[in-house]
C-alpha cells in the first residue's frame, strides 16, 4: 500500500505540476494545504482510521513530489544537492524526535509530540524520495527502469534481513519506509514518461486512476479487517 501511495504521489503531483500545468510553486502551496488539513483531522482523532490515515500518506507524497520537483528544477538546486539537503532534514528529525521520545518505533506512539514526528518524518522522507528518484533516474545514468529494479532489488534485501536475521526491526522499518519513496518515484516516471524518455507513455491521468483504484482497493479490505479485529 505504501509503495502505491508513494507512486500515486508521485504521478499525481506530476499531473497537477506538469500535465494541468499549474506550476511547482502553487502545485506545492496547495497540496501543503491538503496535507494539513487532513494532519488536522488525523491528529484529532484518537482511533485507527484506515481511510484518514492513508489520505494523509498520500497527501505527504503528492505535496512531496512538487516541493521536491519546485527545490530541484525551480530554484536550481540540483538532484544531488536537492537530496543531500532533504536527507540532512530528515535525520535532524529522526534524531529530535529519537532524543525527545527515546525511541522510533512506530507501533506505539502514543503521545501527540511523537506524532507530529512521525508525519514530519514520512514528509520529509516522500520530499527526499522523489529527488533521490530523479537522481537515479537521470544524472546516474541508470534510466527508470534500472533504478526501480535497484531500489526493488535493496527492498527485497530489507525483506530478506527481516525474516532471516535478528537486525533490529525499528532500523529496517525506516530504511524500508524510505526506499518506498524513491521506488515510488521511478516506478511512477517509468509509467507515465514517453517512451523516447525511457517511459511506458501511460500519461499521468491513465496511471493516476489505475493507482488510485488500486489504493482504494486496499483501504477498503484493510478497515473491513480493521472492523471485524475491533469486534473480536
Amino acid at each position: 500500500m505504501k509503495i502505491c501511495a508513494t507512486t500515486l504521489g508521485e504521478t499525481a503531483g506530476d499531473l497537477l505540476s506538469m500535465t494541468l500545468n499549474v506550476g511547482y510553486a502553487i502545485s506545492s502551496i496547495v497540496l501543503l494545504a491538503l496535507f494539513f488539513a487532513s494532519l488536522a483531522a488525523q491528529l484529532a482523532t484518537r482511533a485507527f482510521h484506515p481511510v484518514l490515515y492513508w489520505t494523509v500518506i498520500l497527501s505527504t507524497s503528492t505535496a512531496g513530489t512538487t516541493m521536491s520537483d519546485f527545490m530541484d528544477r525551480t530554484l536550481g538546486l540540483g538532484y544531488t544537492r536537492g537530496a543531500l539537503l532533504l536527507v540532512t532534514l530528515l535525520f535532524a528529525v529522526l534524531a529530535a524526535w529519537r532524543v525527545t521520545e527515546k525511541s522510533l518505533s512506530v507501533s506505539n506512539i502514543a503521545t501527540r509530540r511523537a506524532e507530529i514526528f512521525y508525519w514530519t518524518a514520512i514528509l520529509c522522507s516522500n520530499t527526499l524520495g522523489t529527488a533521490l528518484g530523479d537522481f537515479l533516474a537521470d544524472d546516474s545514468g541508470l534510466g527508470f527502469l534500472g533504478s526501480a529494479a535497484l531500489i526493488g532489488a535493496l527492498l527485497a534485501a530489507q525483506l530478506l534481513a527481516y525474516f532471516f536475521t535478528r537486525a533490529d526491526r525499528v532500523l529496517l522499518f525506516w530504511i524500508a519506509f524510505v526506499l518506498t519513496r524513491p521506488f515510488g518515484a521511478t516506478f511512477g516516471d517509468l509509467l507515465t514518461k514517453p517512451h523516447e524518455k525511457g517511459g511506458l507513455d501511460f500519461g499521468t491521468v491513465g496511471s493516476s486512476a489505475i493507482l488510485a483504484a488500486i489504493l482504494i482497493g486496499c483501504i477498503v479490505v484493510t478497515a473491513a479487517m480493521d472492523r471485524r479485529a475491533r469486534r473480536s
